[in-house]
């Protein structure tokens, strides 16, 4: 009786190592939070693997530039031969490339987490092709117009006209999905058809209008990264600025909506509210991506899984898929641009790279559900 009643030894007493703790807390001004420490430590690690391959961007080109020089003028210094180089021809295009990949990171990793299924990405759902039939309309409405407008001001109608297509999109797949609810199946199946829906409209807009207006909307449909400047980027760096704090509000409710749309409702998750902003927040990045560098196939369907892969969990990570998202991009970009004999658009490197994946996913759901 005298030992049942002994009070039990620490861990630390009885020898046995002690277990350390699974979450670390996060501080940033008024906001607090507990990360878990593997998803930080993957975090980081991406982070130092998007900044290598930046600089590797940054250094490889038809002139290569050394990595220490590009060091050198991303610091401020004015190195003689390079700085017109990496600042004015390359840090453009490459910035661009890491929005739009940090977008669609996020893009995929919301969807995903809104109908609890891998498979549900913008470009799968049709919000990509949405977007890219208003972009597409504008491209053409604008080659054919007689005035015509350049830089931003063209930007800014294009991300607009995508914008509009995008939440066009959207809306019709809620409305077409919504059963009392939204289940993650349908809502799949739903955008399954809607993208082949829209990307047949895209086709009939390229087939009415004018061959010189279709050429350069083609280039643009095929995802291409070449020669994008801060116009294109910053409609999209805006986004991400007012999108990334919202979809953070978020966080703490997206892992009560894995446990299914009652249990959520129970433990006081305003499910309604909280799908919506989920949405809202995709669908913005997504068509601010897509007028930015055209329709980026696969990156919001692979980067959410390949992150909850590495950082374990119930839902992808969002901060880890936006900063794998940007490796990919920009990564696609110096496979495109330097690494094949001849130049390739990112959009088509992503498409192979990315194929390959959604063909193993299928097949993996398939046997799931077949079991």
């Amino acid at each position: 009786m005298s030992t049942l009643l002994r009070p039990a030894k620490a861990p630390e007493q009885r020898g046995t190592p002690t277990s350390r703790p699974a979450h670390t807390p996060v501080r940033v001004g008024p906001l607090s939070g507990r990360v878990p420490l593997r998803t930080l430590w993957v975090t980081l690690g991406s982070l130092v693997l998007l900044a290598a391959v930046l600089a590797v961007n940054l250094s490889l080109g038809d002139v290569a530039v050394p990595l220490r020089d590009v060091v050198a003028v991303l610091r401020g210094e004015d190195v003689p031969g390079a700085t017109f180089i990496v600042l004015e021809l390359r840090l453009p295009q490459a910035g661009v490339a890491l929005l739009v990949g940090a977008s669609l990171g996020l893009a995929g990793a919301l969807c995903q987490t809104f109908a609890r299924n891998p498979l549900a990405s913008p470009d799968i759902l049709g919000v990509t092709d949405g977007a890219a039939v208003g972009a597409v309309g504008y491209l053409l409405l604008v080659g054919s117009s007689s005035a015509g407008v350049a830089g931003l001001l063209a930007q800014l109608g294009l991300a607009g006209s995508a914008l509009a297509g995008g939440f066009g999109a959207a809306v019709l797949l809620y409305l077409l999905s919504w059963r009392r609810g939204v289940d993650g199946q349908r809502f799949v199946l739903v955008g399954i058809g809607m993208s082949f829906a829209l990307a047949a409209l895209v086709s009939w807009l390229l087939v009415s209008a004018r061959l010189q207006d279709v050429a350069s909307a083609q280039v643009w449909l095929t995802g291409s990264l070449n020669a994008r400047t801060w116009d294109q980027g910053l409609p999209v760096a805006v986004g991400l600025a007012v999108a990334v704090p919202v979809a953070l509000l978020l966080v703490r409710h997206l892992n009560a909506l894995q446990l299914g749309d009652d249990s959520a409702r129970g433990l006081g998750v305003r499910l309604q509210t909280t799908q919506l902003g989920m949405l809202v927040v995709a669908v913005t990045v997504t068509a601010l991506a897509v007028s930015a560098a055209g329709p980026l196939e696969f990156v919001a369907l692979a980067v959410p899984q390949i992150a909850l892969r590495l950082v374990g969990g119930s839902r992808p990570p969002l901060v880890a898929s936006m900063v794998l998202g940007g490796v990919l991009v920009v990564a696609a970009d110096v496979i495109g641009r330097v690494l094949l004999p001849f130049s390739v658009p990112a959009g088509v490197v992503t498409a192979v790279l990315g194929a390959p994946y959604l063909i193993w996913l299928l097949v993996r759901v398939n046997r799931k559900v077949s079991a």
